[in-house]
């Protein structure tokens, strides 16, 4: 029998039983069937994937354009109001976010999207711009939470899905807002096309995708209310009925703080080298980018960084995408080839030999550095999708997503002084 469109949290096909088996096979039309609605499902993760990140790094750059400002300052304060509320969203998230239906944390994705959207395009105050960089923090932080639990509700596959539209909104985000404004669009009305973003979003969860019946859209199942007697609550060991539609994934019980917190430990395996990756790559990024520089060459400052920063993208996306066809157990692995990187890169800036490199050399280097964070991205993410317990799945995505946001916050801190170090040498 093929395996279901939806996640079967590990059971295997003949576990169902013959009756299962009779009603996946009625009929020549079942199979197609359910590969139109595995195909919408893939799609649907790709698209939410790339809508979640897009409206983030298209933001971004446009803040940057209405501060019309480069002072240090600004940039901190950037920075602060892109990673802080992401990183509040993604601490707190998995002690309470299960009590909220999926369908209204969607549609809070959607609202701050659009409202970052706006608020930028209209702004005309740092502050106020500012706050914009913050609804698109809350709405890329609690969409990827969000999105990466949804995930246990359908076939294992559309982790990878999910992974690569999140690594294709950096190089379509950028593309398209450089696009706009070179074809002689304004920032403001760049921002204002980018509104359908947030209409896609919520096209490709609330039409394209198809959720099975048991996820909570608007309300929560009996078994996850924490407030049900003990004798109402689920049971789930070996003397339990087994389900008899493979087209349905097991709610998740209640978890204590205990329980969640057992499974956190059993996760910082994942958890601890993908911050380790994300703390050195955005280390390279936020502090040795600017640095690395050839002066005697056609090409400017402005336009290599800008080479940077596509090459990086273009690995992330490549590494993103790539898990069905190499899968990486160990994690620690890509992290310590990417500190590495980041050891030899801080060398060559501080001792000023990486311009006796090639520029392509640098390309080089640069491509491989997203190389390793995109593939400790979606390996991290496919690993505990593949070895999480089926009731435990849920939370497992939502608690490990905190990894890479907790490097990157470290790495800001660090990277800004190291940066003007630098900057401030004779």
């Amino acid at each position: 029998m093929e395996r279901s469109l939806y996640d079967t949290g590990g059971t295997s096909d003949s576990d169902w039983g013959e009756d299962a088996e009779e009603e996946v096979k009625d009929g020549p039309e079942a199979p197609r069937a359910e590969a139109g609605s595995l195909c919408r499902n893939l799609a649907a993760f790709w698209l939410l994937g790339l809508c979640n990140n897009f409206a983030y790094v298209v933001m971004l750059s446009a803040a940057h354009d209405i501060l019309r400002t480069e002072t240090n300052e600004t940039s901190t304060a950037v920075l602060l109001a892109d990673i802080l509320p992401t990183l509040v969203i993604k601490f707190t998230a998995p002690l309470y976010i299960e009590q909220i239906p999926y369908n209204y944390r969607v549609i809070v994705c959607i609202i701050t999207a659009a409202s970052s959207f706006l608020i930028v395009s209209f702004s005309t105050d740092i502050a106020v711009s500012l706050l914009g960089v913050v609804f698109a923090s809350v709405s890329s932080g609690l969409g990827e939470i969000t999105f990466l639990s949804l995930t246990a509700f359908f076939y294992s596959d559309v982790v990878s899905y999910w992974s690569s539209g999140t690594g294709g909104a950096g190089i379509l985000g950028a593309l398209s807002y450089l696009g706009l404004t070179v074809a002689g669009l304004s920032p403001r009305n760049s921002l204002l096309v980018m509104l359908i973003i947030p209409t896609l979003l919520l096209i490709s969860y609330f039409i394209l995708l198809l959720p099975p019946s048991s996820l909570p859209r608007w309300k929560l199942p009996e078994g996850r209310s924490s407030t049900l007697p003990a004798h109402r609550q689920p049971l789930l060991n070996d003397s339990a009925p087994r389900q008899t539609d493979p087209h349905l994934t097991p709610s998740s019980p209640h978890l204590t703080l205990y329980q969640k917190w057992q499974i956190i430990k059993s996760l910082l395996k994942y958890m601890v080298p993908l911050s380790l990756v994300y703390f050195a790559e955005y280390f390279i990024n936020q502090g040795l980018f600017e640095l690395i520089y050839f002066p005697h060459i056609t090409m400017s400052h402005s336009e290599q960084y800008r080479w940077y920063q596509m090459l990086y993208q273009a690995g992330v996306f490549i590494s993103r995408s790539s898990v069905r066809c190499v899968k990486i157990r160990h994690i620690w692995v890509l992290s310590c080839l990417q500190c590495g990187l980041a050891i030899f890169l801080l060398v060559g800036v501080s001792y000023l030999f990486l311009t006796k490199l090639t520029l392509y050399g640098i390309f080089a280097i640069i491509l491989f550095e997203g190389l390793l964070g995109g593939a400790a991205y979606v390996n991290t993410f496919n690993n505990i999708a593949v070895e999480s317990k089926p009731e435990d799945k849920e939370f497992s995505m939502a608690a490990a997503c905190v990894s890479d946001t907790l490097g990157i916050s470290i790495s800001g801190a660090l990277a800004i002084p190291v940066h003007n170090y630098f900057c401030g040498l004779p």
